[in-house]
């Protein structure tokens, strides 16, 4: 290769990082954005409602895509791993608005925030992938934040906690499978877990059903919306770059998550919480920075849809 060659394949590859990086700070944005309108939502309907009227309007924005690719939803790999990655991010959504019901947002956005430690541990343990003692102690330390930001004790941990916890699980299984479906179009991966949602809330919406006002109509096709646009934004950042790259700059969530929550519920987190999420900052941050000096910068974590 030429001198102008390799600095054309540089500068090529430097924009594409870049735009990688602004990808992922707009979908933070939007899906921090959509969190809160979903939080407001659930005060006033049920999260099978928001669910199922929120799925309504991200598949009606993603039917001509879904229907350009739809010859690619008869050939799906490993239809049963499919299957289990759609369960799990259905029910992972549910558990996250479900948290957002009982606790301020930037509480919940936390315990998220542990799904890259909580992906790194489950990688040794259900992929047999190799950890080293350096990111065993970051999974450690990252805990520990996620314990600081509990604070467990017999008066203290609730079911709320417990849903938002096992929600940032659930997550991190999601994104192990969706590492081993890689394959999968875009398309397919974001129109099934929509799908998974309308059918989920579908299900339960019935159940304390209240009819909505044209303007709360409006608030849920937004929601339906804002989750599509994030969606394919972090899909193509983490096509355009390294998740080493652009995976830490998720934590830009927990800004966004203290901002709105002040701005729109009047909700102030904790002491507890703000030292337990950087805590888990910093844990997830020397993860990805390991990821990248070991070469390994297939680990893309996103965040919930």
């Amino acid at each position: 290769m030429t001198l102008l060659a390799r600095i054309s394949t540089a500068t090529d590859e430097r924009s594409a990082r870049l735009a990688g990086i602004g990808l992922m700070l707009l979908s933070i944005f939007m899906f921090s954005f959509g969190d809160a309108l979903g939080k407001f939502m659930v005060a006033t309907y049920s999260v099978g409602q928001l669910l199922w009227l929120r799925a309504c309007a991200a598949l009606i924005v993603l039917l001509p895509m879904i229907w350009r690719h739809r010859t690619e939803f008869l050939h799906l790999e490993r239809p049963w791993l499919q299957l289990l990655r759609v369960t799990l991010a259905t029910l992972e959504v549910a558990a996250f608005f479900l948290a957002t019901v009982y606790l301020p947002l930037a509480d919940v956005i936390t315990y998220y925030l542990a799904c890259p430690i909580f992906v790194t541990a489950l990688s040794a343990i259900v992929l047999h992938e190799r950890v080293g003692w350096r990111r065993w102690s970051a999974v450690l330390i990252g805990f520990c934040g996620v314990l600081i930001a509990l604070q467990p004790s017999a008066q203290t941990v609730s079911w709320p906690a417990m849903i938002a916890l096992g929600g940032s699980v659930s997550f991190a299984l999601l994104m192990l499978i969706t590492r081993s479906l890689r394959a999968t179009p875009d398309i397919v991966l974001a129109s099934s877990q929509f799908m998974g949602t309308f059918a989920l809330g579908a299900l339960l919406s019935p159940f304390g059903w209240v009819t909505p006002s044209l303007g709360s109509l409006g608030l849920f096709a937004a929601a339906g919306f804002i989750a599509v646009g994030a969606l394919l934004c972090v899909n193509r950042s983490l096509k355009l770059a390294p998740a080493s790259v652009v995976v830490p700059y998720q934590y830009s969530m927990i800004v966004w998550a203290v901002m709105f929550g002040y701005i729109v519920f009047g909700d102030m987190p904790s002491i507890a919480t703000i030292a337990g999420a950087a805590i888990i900052i910093g844990a997830g941050l020397y993860i990805f920075l390991r990821e990248r000096d070991l070469g390994r910068g297939e680990t893309a974590v996103s965040p919930p849809v």
